[in-house]
């Protein structure tokens, strides 16, 4: 009974399970077991060492203090890091675009043009994960692009643009290319573009890159936001497309043409490779044409231009590249005799009246030797000579006199030589607006001691005095000197671009002609330069006037012609210099050819071709 109650209680206190008979009396043979083998105050559990519980604590110490140290790291030390890359998830930036600004020439008439261009763009992050997937998309992508993904050709486009949502990890974008018209005809004063990124490009010569800053464009940004899944939040402008501001040049197109076509023409029949001509507005300074052979194509530079092709010219012995009207460095011969002749005027050092009587040579008795001496030769017997005379024949003679000094004569000498020189602008830089101007060297003798560890001679004047020995200037040089004689006394910095406009052909900077100096020389002085100019294209007065090929021509003009001795024995630097007309000049040309075998007269033809297209077209 005392079993029954017991559970009785026990089932009124835990109403909720019910225990039966059976499991109390189990207990109890369970209880009575475990007396029996010695168990019933054994227990099972085992206490934990204190060694251990200090190690736990320890651990959950220095890993909370590690999670404090990370947040403060995340959040303080590089907070700025981190929200940078979480916009970066958050926000995407993309391109608005815009275009290069173009070039015209005085006319108008458009030289270079910016073509739609369409590249192939891959995202390696956006490549496919699994490792066959990404091998087939890559090898699909060679298959169809041959592996040039600029530039692509219109084939190409198609055929991607049908399988574009297939090739994960790659886009098409559109882009602009530079096109030049006639590329290889303007090459050296439009220059070329070359690739700085994925998206821009810079000018890497000619007017591309001195003009960079106008002509750039600046693409505008929009910012789009995006949330954790990808949606669109917002799309925001950040800033506008501003397209590059345009440029208009002083050059004659046609006129380029011209002289590229007869120089060419001249190259060719005379065996010669190199040849320059320049052409300058009198007036203003400005380039009206800036020739330069061998030319080459600046096409080659644009993306997906032949490969081949550009390596070949990279690689050329002719060097192409290589602007020889602004950066050749040559011995001018006697177009330099025009300059001699106003810097002797203005030292009033002979009368223009004066009469040498040029015999052919001159013999120069060595200072320091009488028995030994010098000849120096001219190019034919002039007889008594004054200065207009020995303007249009070219007399050499007369210039070693009046130069270097011979018997009772006093001569200009090296140092008065350089100084006038430098006046008309030879040796230093003309500042013309290309990049890669070559300064030239006028000779003197404290140049030839440091340099050249030798003493100066007479001889090394008398051949500065006809532009012989180490002088050396550029085309340009020559061309720019002349401007002052033309114009009667003011030198301009040759400039090629005259205006900058937007892309409407609106004004927005005229680019004003610069005088570099004026009236360093007497007008009158001048004039009798010019006379002696005139004279070698009329002939009156002078039975053996150096340029009377040019008399035909339909207006006066007055002209200088030059042949300059090379290292090469029997090759010669062809040169002549033109302006006219000859009372209100209009145009300076100057042409050079190199290298021509045998002292042949080729530059003057060439200067007549030219100049008679010009003044009938």
């Amino acid at each position: 009974m005392f079993g029954f109650r017991s559970l009785i209680k026990f089932k009124r206190k835990k109403p909720q399970k019910d225990i039966e008979p059976q499991e109390v009396f189990l207990d109890q043979l369970a209880q009575e077991k475990e007396a029996e083998l010695g168990m019933s105050e054994k227990k099972l559990e085992v206490p934990v060492s204190r060694k251990i519980l200090k190690a736990i604590l320890l651990f959950f110490i220095v890993f909370l203090f590690f999670l404090l140290a990370k947040t403060f790291q995340f959040q303080i030390l590089e907070n700025e890091k981190y929200s940078a890359l979480a916009n970066q998830n958050k926000f995407i930036f993309h391109s608005v675009i815009a275009v290069r600004g173009v070039i015209y020439d005085s006319q108008g008439e458009q030289l270079v043009f910016n073509e739609p261009s369409f590249d192939l763009i891959l995202d390696r992050d956006k490549l496919p994960e699994d490792e066959s997937e990404k091998m087939r998309v890559l090898k699909e992508v060679e298959e169809i692009t041959k592996g040039n993904y600029d530039n692509l050709d219109h084939q190409t486009l198609v055929l991607l643009e049908t399988k574009i949502d297939d090739l994960p990890g790659f886009k098409i974008k559109r882009n602009e290319v530079r096109y030049y018209v006639q590329g290889s005809t303007f090459s050296h004063i439009l220059g070329y573009t070359g690739k700085v990124s994925d998206e821009e490009y810079v000018g890497r010569d000619g007017l591309e890159k001195s003009y960079e800053e106008v002509l750039r464009k600046n693409p505008g940004k929009t910012r789009i936001e995006r949330d954790a899944f990808g949606n669109l939040l917002s799309k925001e402008i950040i800033s506008l497309p501003e397209s590059g501001k345009s440029l208009v040049l002083w050059l004659d197109s046609g006129l380029e043409k011209k002289i590229e076509q007869v120089l060419k023409n001249i190259l060719q029949n005379t065996g010669a490779e190199k040849a320059v001509g320049v052409a300058l507005n009198p007036k203003t300074g400005g380039v009206m044409a800036l020739v330069s052979i061998p030319t080459y194509d600046n096409n080659l530079f644009s993306k997906g231009a032949d490969q081949e092709a550009l390596a070949n010219l990279l690689t050329n012995p002719q060097e192409p590249l290589f602007n020889r009207a602004i950066s050749g460095l040559y011995p001018t011969g006697s177009t330099i005799k025009p300059l001699i002749a106003s810097a002797v005027l203005e030292e009033e050092i002979i009368s223009p009246l004066k009469k040498i009587n040029c015999q052919g040579k001159i013999i120069i008795p060595h200072r320091y030797d009488p028995e030994t001496s010098t000849e120096k030769q001219d190019w034919r017997v002039h007889g008594l000579t004054d200065m207009r005379k020995a303007i249009a024949e070219s007399c050499n003679v007369y210039f070693y006199t009046i130069g270097g000094g011979y018997k009772n004569q006093e001569g200009l000498g090296p140092s008065r030589i350089k100084k006038y020189l430098e006046l008309f602008g030879w040796g230093s830089k003309t500042g013309i607006d290309l990049p890669a101007e070559a300064k030239g060297l006028i000779p003197f003798p404290d140049w030839k001691k440091e340099v050249k560890k030798e003493n100066w001679w007479d001889g090394d004047t008398y051949n500065l005095s006809i532009g012989q020995g180490d002088i050396s200037v550029t085309p340009l040089q020559v061309a720019a000197s002349f401007i002052p004689i033309a114009n009667k006394g003011t030198l301009y910095k040759p400039k090629v671009v005259k205006e900058i406009v937007d892309s409407k052909k609106n004004l927005i900077e005229e680019i004003r002609p610069e005088i570099l100096r004026q009236n360093f020389i007497n007008p009158e002085n001048l004039e009798i330069v010019r006379q002696g100019m005139r004279m070698a294209v009329t002939g009156q007065g002078s039975p053996y006037a150096s340029a009377v090929l040019l008399n035909s021509l339909p207006v006066g003009v007055a002209a200088k012609t030059g042949t300059a001795q090379t290292p090469k024995p029997d090759y010669y630097h062809n040169w002549i210099t033109v302006f006219g007309p000859y009372e209100d000049p209009e145009i300076v040309l100057t042409i050079m050819i190199e290298n021509v075998k045998e002292a042949m007269v080729v530059a003057l033809p060439a200067a007549k071709e030219v100049l008679e297209w010009y003044f009938t077209r």
